[in-house]
C-alpha cells in the first residue's frame, strides 16, 4: 500500500484531506528527509495500521536507515514523553512539574540525523499526541536552531493530516462493522 492507495481509500466526503495529503511530499518548505521522516511520526502517533503501512512503504523510498531509524525513535520516545510531561502539566500539583522525570531519553542527544530534523518529529508527535508542554519545548528548541516559523507550521500540518487521515479511516471502518 502506498500513499496513493491511502487517499483512494478516504470516502468521498474527505476529498479534503486527498488533496492535503497529495500536497505534504510536494510542499517545499522542508526538506525530503523532514518532510517523510515527519510523515513516518505522525503515522506511527496515529496508531492506524492502515495509515502505518502505507506510509512506511512510501517513507522507505525517501529515507536512509539511519533516518528511518531515527524517525521511529523520535516516535518511541515521544509517545512517553508526550504522557509524562501532558500528565505533569495537567495535574494541579505544581509540586510534580519539579521533581525530576527520572525517564530515560538518551536518544535525543545523539539521534543519528541532524538534531533539528529529531526535534521537528518530536514536535509533530506532540501535536499528534496532544502535548502542550511538549509542543512548547521543541518549538523553542526548533527556533533557536534557526527552523522557520513556516517549517515549525508545516510540521504541524503533517500532524493534523496524517491523524484526520488516521481518524476518517477509523471512523469508516466502525460504521461498517
Amino acid at each position: 500500500m502506498s500513499i496513493e492507495d491511502l487517499k483512494n481509500a478516504l470516502p468521498e466526503y474527505a476529498r479534503d484531506l486527498k488533496l492535503n495529503l497529495s500536497a505534504l511530499p510536494r510542499d517545499p518548505t522542508l526538506t525530503t528527509q523532514q518532510t517523510y521522516g515527519g510523515l513516518l511520526v505522525a503515522a506511527l502517533a496515529s496508531r492506524n495500521d492502515t495509515v502505518i503501512r502505507a506510509v512506511a512503504t512510501e517513507v522507505a523510498q525517501h529515507l536512509t536507515p539511519e533516518a528511518l531509524t531515527a524517525a521511529k525513535a523520535a516516535a518511541a520516545i515521544m509517545g512517553m514523553n508526550n504522557i509524562y510531561f501532558r500528565s505533569v502539566h495537567l495535574i494541579s500539583d505544581p509540586d510534580y512539574a519539579t521533581l525530576p522525570a527520572r525517564l530515560r531519553m538518551n536518544v535525543m542527544a545523539n539521534p543519528g540525523v541532524d538534531k533539528v530534523d529529531f526535534e521537528l518529529w518530536s514536535l509533530i508527535v506532540s501535536a499528534v499526541n496532544g502535548c502542550g508542554m511538549c509542543l512548547d519545548s521543541h518549538e523553542k528548541t526548533l527556533r533557536n536552531a534557526g527552523a522557520s516559523k513556516e517549517a515549525i507550521q508545516q510540521g504541524l500540518r503533517i500532524a493534523s493530516v496524517v491523524h484526520a487521515v488516521a481518524v476518517t479511516l477509523e471512523g469508516e471502518r466502525g460504521l461498517a462493522a
